[in-house]
């Protein structure tokens, strides 16, 4: 089956920069679609950013300018890159990805494990 694997989280200032890895390995024939959402304590989980099988980027209002996600599709990995951090950022961090297993077949969703993202003042 298909697992993804996330890293890259941790603790850093108000400013600072993180990047998150998140890499999908087991039968996958075709990712139709990867991306990050994140859920803060108290909060319901929301997404940050998300691109589509035609390689666009829908991102959150509240991360627009400072965050970047990007994809390298032959190692089945989505990466965020997070500037300018600020301590409402402070979350778990997943990604999602939608896979197709052979062609033809049905698409399905899988979720990363989380992984903590918290930015002191």
């Amino acid at each position: 089956q298909v697992q993804l694997v996330e890293s890259g989280g941790g603790l850093v200032q108000a400013g600072g920069s993180l990047r998150l890895s998140c890499v999908a390995s087991g039968t996958i024939f075709s990712i139709k679609g990867m991306g990050w959402y994140r859920q803060a304590p108290g909060k319901q989980r929301e997404l940050v950013a998300f691109i589509t099988s035609g390689n666009s980027t829908n991102y959150a209002d509240s991360v627009k300018g400072r965050f970047t996600a990007s994809r390298d599709n032959g190692k089945n990995t989505v990466y965020l890159q997070m500037n300018s951090l600020k301590p409402e950022d402070t979350a778990v961090y997943y990604c999602k990805m939608i896979i197709q297993y052979v062609n033809m077949g049905p698409a399905f969703q899988y979720w990363g494990q989380g992984t903590q993202v918290t930015v002191s003042s």
